[in-house]
């Protein structure tokens, strides 16, 4: 299974054979980006981290999923949480796609990004008033996670007809993949309405019979770890259910499905395997009547579209030798690379070995450790690999990051967001663009509350009134750090 060769189930080594026309244009342009941060000092000693974004791959990923569907009525989105930095979802609605988004957060971040609200779709278990009066009211699509938020869109709706569509989220329980916590169709996911438990089918129906401005069914069965017949099972069922809907109403009341996204990415080569083409294909196969056209679809897939086409690099700061093993300390570790440090099984990274110069390293190759920065054992980004011998001053790049590791820090140890630069290689030529600058350590003690450096002990004292004065909330410009 393709599942299963994506679960390192081999030595995932810098160096691999590829084949296609793609894979070779990724690796060569990924080879010449990591050769001109460097030569411009953007990778240095002062900067010794950063992120690195295939432009041209990633409208080529986006290209590849509307090709796959060809004809079918679909909007594609794009799940925020995957890479919510502003320039890359602006990138994305410039390539025409729409935007799913799970947070106040995530939201403001799309809008930022130029995306109209027809164009973006609101998920979340724990969406708040203010967050469902905002996306009724202003066209936003809604997937409804349960009953009780359900009632609340009742009660929005009562005083002002919603402008955009409103769908129910159903689980239908198919199982799990290979990492439990990214799969929602188990028995007990605590996302949408669990279709197999007594009466939950009967209480969707009626929901929609009550209902007339319900008109779309969402699911997903999960990401990463999700072979394509699970995730084809399950939309199989959402189908059927909403095939089951029209006609106990008599009507097409339901003429929407959102159908997640999923596509696992095989973490051990250059090749996108499975592809969206083998999505659609499977879903062809499974339940053929889903793209017929007589469904609007909706999708939002992330890490499939981004992680390929982004690189995490770092110098090597120090090497050692310990128990007769090698180490090469980065400073790529669990603050970037977090769910690959302390879920390697689920989450293993292939790394490249780089000489100062930023150029690929073919020298003879050697069992090592390549660990992060992080005060804790465990901050490893790959143990036992080969890799030709890393010697300080020398880069790790950490490829097929460009979903998740970007935009989702981990502040351990107060350690700084790294830069994350896009880039394009035309005629030869390496042009690059700043998507976010690096956090300085200035903005680390700001945000880590220095503003209100006296609060506690003022707190303490007997003067203290219980409420916030001018003395706790200092002028940030005039804390230093």
């Amino acid at each position: 299974m393709r599942l299963e060769r994506a679960a390192n189930t081999r030595h995932l080594r810098g160096v691999v054979h590829v084949t296609s026309a793609a894979a070779r244009r990724r690796r060569s342009a990924r080879e010449a980006a990591l050769a001109r941060v460097v030569e411009q000092g953007l990778l240095g000693p002062e900067q010794p981290l950063l992120g690195l974004l295939d432009v041209d791959g990633i409208r080529a990923s986006v290209d590849a999923l509307t090709a796959a569907f060809g004809d079918t009525p679909v909007l594609h989105t794009f799940a925020a949480k995957a890479c919510g930095l502003v320039p890359v979802l602006r990138l994305l609605a410039d390539a025409g796609m729409g935007c799913e988004v799970a947070s106040p957060g995530e939201l403001e971040q799309a809008l930022a990004a130029g995306f109209t609200p027809e164009r973006l779709v609101l998920d979340s278990p724990a969406k708040t008033i203010e967050e469902l009066r905002y996306a009724l009211a202003h066209g936003i699509a809604v997937n409804v996670d349960n009953f009780q938020e359900l009632a609340r869109i009742d009660a929005i709706v009562a005083e002002r007809p919603a402008t955009g569509p409103i769908g129910i989220r159903v689980n239908p329980q198919v199982g799990a993949g290979t990492i439990g916590a990214m799969s929602t169709a188990t028995t007990t996911s605590k996302f949408g309405i669990a279709l197999r438990d007594p009466g939950a089918v009967e209480a969707v129906v009626e929901a929609f019979v009550r209902r007339p401005w319900l008109n779309r069914l969402h699911a997903h069965v999960g990401s990463q770890g999700c072979p394509l017949s699970l995730i084809a099972a399950g939309l199989r069922a959402t189908h059927e259910l909403a095939e089951h809907v029209n006609a106990v109403l008599g009507r097409r009341q339901i003429t929407g499905l959102d159908i997640g996204g999923g596509l696992p990415v095989d973490f051990t080569g250059d090749e996108d395997d499975p592809t969206f083409a083998d999505y659609v294909a499977e879903l062809r196969a499974s339940v053929p009547e889903l793209l017929d056209g007589r469904y609007e679809l909706v999708t939002e897939f992330g890490r499939s579209l981004l992680a390929k086409n982004g690189t995490i690099a770092s110098l090597v700061e120090y090497t050692k030798s310990a128990g007769g093993r090698r180490i090469a300390i980065t400073h790529a570790g669990a603050q970037v690379a977090t769910r690959t440090v302390f879920m390697p099984r689920a989450w293993p990274l292939r790394v490249g070995a780089f000489d100062a110069h930023g150029r690929p390293k073919h020298t003879p190759e050697e069992i090592q450790d390549v660990a992060g920065p992080c005060c804790f054992a465990g901050d490893l980004t790959a143990v036992g690999r080969p890799l030709p011998l890393l010697e300080p001053g020398d880069v790790v790049a950490l490829y097929d990051t460009g979903a998740y590791y970007f935009s989702s820090h981990f502040a351990y140890n107060s350690l700084p967001r790294p830069a994350v630069y896009g880039y394009r290689v035309v005629d030869d030529e390496v042009r690059l663009a700043t998507v976010r600058e690096a956090q300085t350590v200035r903005e680390v003690v700001l945000e880590s509350g220095a503003a209100h450096v006296h609060a506690l002990v003022d707190l303490g004292s007997a003067t203290s009134s219980g409420y916030p004065s001018e003395h706790d909330c200092p002028d940030p410009e005039e804390v230093a750090v």
